[in-house]
């Protein structure tokens, strides 16, 4: 079933001034997202994944325009992978992309039928369908011979991954903003790591995508990672700004104050007789937690 994401009334009254702002956020967001991790350079051959959800569009609209201006020349390529999901509207992505005038690619590959034939009934798919997903994108990629493969995963997909690894893997690891895929033989780019999803959201509404919902997945509500993202929307409202402290810290590793000893050396670790005000601290001091521990108030001389 296609929608169209409509902006709210009180939206729509301070449309110019915000969507300004916004669009002026993104684009920023994005170039620096580009520049941080070299992302793209000269001659690059970018294939942007577009799904037909808010935030793929937002990713091809937004690097379509850096394109415009951008001093250095690379090419775009839109593509499309048609899962075969009961009722996807295939006319929508190519006629929508043809619109824009912009190279593009629609791919029929019936992964929907294999995921339903393999997974249990009332099992989560999410697994199966990307993994089947991401290796049909990796043989289009080396097919149209594109240099990277653009995702649309956003600042808010990043943290809930950094969670999920946490939580139910046991390891402290996300979603990096740029990595080598599991083939070894592309560059997978994520420029849109500095995005927060509700802006996504917003410039979907006012650019009025034909978003094209995942029937397949989205109507799983109970998976872990709708779980998380319920605990960081809690977590945001609660504390405003804590999602993207998270996210800070992600780019912010400490490894002497965690504990793995392939990242630091504490068997070699011995004295060296300087003083460092924050080699012992468990936190900053801008942590939040700035009571004293116990034994600081202890009677000089006494020791716990």
């Amino acid at each position: 079933m296609l929608t169209t994401i409509a902006p709210p009334a009180p939206l729509r009254t301070k449309l110019p001034v915000e969507m300004a702002k916004l669009s002026k956020r993104l684009h920023a967001q994005v170039g620096r997202a580009v520049a941080d991790f070299s992302m793209i350079e000269a001659g690059d051959r970018v294939m942007v994944c577009v799904s037909g959800g808010k935030d793929s569009y937002s990713l091809l609209d937004i690097l379509l325009s850096m394109r415009a201006r951008s001093p250095v020349a690379f090419e775009i390529v839109a593509v499309n992978l048609d899962q075969k999901q009961p009722g996807f509207p295939e006319e929508v992505l190519p006629a929508y992309l043809a619109g824009l005038g912009v190279e593009h690619r629609i791919v029929a590959q019936d992964t929907y039928s294999v995921v339903k034939r393999l997974v249990p009934e009332g099992k989560t798919m999410c697994s199966l369908c990307s993994r089947l997903r991401r290796g049909a994108l990796y043989r289009i990629a080396s097919e149209i011979g594109a240099t990277k493969m653009a995702l649309g995963h956003h600042r808010d997909d990043m943290v809930q991954t950094f969670f999920m690894n946490m939580f139910f893997g046991g390891r402290l690891k996300g979603m990096p903003p740029k990595l080598v895929s599991d083939d070894g033989r592309h560059v997978v780019i994520r420029p849109l790591a500095y995005a927060a999803e509700s802006d996504l959201a917003r410039w979907a509404a006012h650019k009025g995508f034909p978003i094209i919902p995942c029937n397949l997945c989205g109507s799983q509500r109970n998976l872990q990672r709708v779980k998380i993202q319920a605990m960081l929307n809690d977590w945001e409202r609660e504390h405003p700004g804590r999602i993207d402290r998270i996210f800070g810290a992600m780019g912010t590793v400490v490894p002497s104050h965690l504990m793995d000893r392939n990242l630091f050396a504490f068997a070699g670790l011995e004295p060296t007789g300087v003083a460092d005000p924050s080699g012992d601290r468990a936190f900053d001091p801008d942590s939040g937690d700035d009571e004293p521990a116990p034994a600081a108030r202890l009677p000089a001389g006494e020791l716990p």
